[in-house]
């Protein structure tokens, strides 16, 4: 699955604790937009709204640029709420966790499957500034393990 855009951010000041695949509702011209990987997930959420029935997730801020070859676009909002195609069941659990345990939804990733935009998104615990450092500790040293090894080969 070709990936389209990371939220490499999201790593490190959130703790993942699930993530889930979610579809995405788009425009067209977002579409093709969105394949030639002009998306930024950068400050980007989710966010929750009652329908009839179950709530519905949207993400917002999460900026997909106008396709060039579209012609000018006077309406056009790139950051608009974008609807999140999710199962009832999923969506009631999500909202229920979020809710209990002070968790926060936020978008990880978007990519294609099957010729279809796929967002994941993470059931996410904020980190506390000391706990930042500590994970950045442990990458690197990690990090130089892994060139020791290659040395050593």
């Amino acid at each position: 699955m070709p990936e389209i855009a990371n939220n490499k951010q999201a790593y490190l000041d959130y703790e993942v604790m699930e993530t889930y695949e979610a579809g995405i509702v788009l425009e067209g011209q977002e579409v093709k937009s969105a394949k030639e990987s002009h998306v930024s997930l950068k400050g980007a959420f989710v966010t929750f709204k009652f329908g009839k029935k179950s709530p519905e997730a949207f993400v917002t801020n999460m900026h997909i640029s106008p396709y060039p070859k579209a012609g000018p676009m006077f309406s056009y909002d790139p950051t608009r709420p974008r609807k999140l195609l999710l199962k009832r069941k999923e969506l009631i659990y999500i909202y229920s966790k979020m809710q209990e345990k002070g968790l926060t939804i936020i978008p990880l990733k978007v990519y294609t499957k099957a010729n279809r935009i796929k967002l994941e998104i993470g059931l996410c615990r904020g980190r506390k500034k000391y706990e930042k450092k500590e994970v950045i500790k442990k990458r690197e040293v990690e990090r130089q393990m892994r060139e020791d090894m290659k040395i050593r080969s």
